[in-house]
């Protein structure tokens, strides 16, 4: 065996971290344990950016972490440019400060070099690096539609695929959608321009993922190479971890996966208790590791969507427990599983807390549904 495969099986033989150990562990990093002091940029730049598909997410990300939080704190931020809305990880849209824009977008870029390759019949015979300038000309003049960019793109190679040239665009440059798009009550269309240009400086170049995974695990861990692979939609960042290794500690879950952590990182106790927090569909906490049963129980698996459709969820005891929706002035929760008298009092209890924080002065019921089997 080489002395590589040594360290690994060595490291691999550490503490076992128990289900409810990165449960907890888990949560304090996602500011789910305990609502957090933080204003909303720094709490987005501490979590790497918000799952943003939709416009409100972010904001009732930010109202379950957030002590003192209102829309308008976000809602400002981006109207002031101080965080965009940017497809980034897995590539998907998030909400990220304008410096983790510059940074992480560049990060990813071989993923969405990588995506390109499902599209090339479709821009059979299409100058990608022209492709390029054009699209960045065309958006920086002003900011475009992707149904404008698509025609103006069609016009120069109209033997490709207008789709496929809409999505080259996008996986070639770094485009932001543009305000009023994703500020709190307000409604827009989406429209496109590069970060660059709406930020007013260059991106970074493209950066050693060295310093990100330290921020992943601060935000994420403990996790192993695999979970940060999932969240960032990259592979081959085991190298990486290996040049962190000496300044890491290492553990074992229970099915004896290896999973690094940054050594003074919070670990929780097991037996914290986790107060119900109610949180939007695709949230971070959701979606950002391989093996998401630290909060994810095994029987509720693919529960949380239908298809492409997912559900807001809430939590129970730091595990998810079911979805919930917002309809006719009602505050709708339905539980996959039967909640105790208690449980039920303090899911109603946060229930009132985030329609206080996102809606105030709007009169909401709150009942429970049918619980989903």
């Amino acid at each position: 065996m080489t002395k590589r495969g040594t360290t690994r099986k060595a490291a691999a033989s550490g503490p076992v971290l128990s289900t409810r150990d990165l449960n907890r562990a888990t949560l304090e990093r996602q500011l789910l344990l305990r609502r957090s002091s933080l204003g909303a940029k720094a709490a987005v730049g501490h979590l790497l950016g918000l799952q943003a598909q939709n416009v409100k997410p972010p904001y009732y990300a930010l109202a379950a972490r957030l002590d003192g939080f209102g829309p308008e704190e976000l809602s400002g931020l981006m109207a002031d440019r101080e965080v965009v809305r940017i497809v980034s990880m897995r590539s998907t849209i998030h909400t990220h400060t304008a410096d983790d824009c510059l940074i992480l977008r560049p990060l990813v870029q071989p993923a969405r070099d990588r995506e390109l390759t499902n599209f090339r019949t479709g821009l059979a015979g299409v100058d990608l690096d022209g492709l390029a300038t054009l699209a960045r000309e065309l958006v920086e003049a002003e900011p475009r539609t992707m149904k404008q960019l698509r025609e103006a793109l069609i016009a120069e190679w109209p033997d490709a695929d207008p789709q496929s040239l809409g999505i080259a665009a996008r996986c070639r440059l770094p485009l932001v959608q543009v305000t009023p798009r994703g500020l709190w009550g307000r409604s827009g269309q989406v429209a496109l321009t590069t970060a660059e240009h709406w930020l007013g400086r260059p991106a970074e170049p493209t950066p050693a993922p060295d310093a990100t995974v330290l921020r992943y695990l601060a935000a994420f861990g403990p996790a192993s190479v695999k979970d940060m692979q999932t969240w960032a939609g990259l592979t081959r960042l085991r190298d990486a971890f290996e040049r962190l290794r000496p300044q890491l500690v290492t553990f074992r879950d229970e099915n004896g996966v290896e999973l690094f952590d940054l050594p003074d990182a919070p670990r929780p106790d097991a037996d914290t208790p986790a107060p119900p927090r109610f949180l939007p569909e695709f949230d971070n906490l959701l979606l950002s590791h391989a093996d998401r049963t630290r909060v994810v129980p095994p029987e509720y698996r693919g529960r949380s969507w239908v298809g492409n459709m997912l559900y807001c969820t809430f939590l129970v005891d730091g595990f998810l427990a079911g979805v919930w929706k917002l309809e006719e002035g009602a505050l709708v929760i339905e539980p996959f599983g039967a909640l105790t008298k208690g449980r039920r009092a303090e899911v109603v209890e946060e229930g009132e807390r985030m329609l206080a924080t996102m809606h105030p002065g709007t009169s909401y019921d709150i009942r429970f549904g049918t619980v989903i089997r």
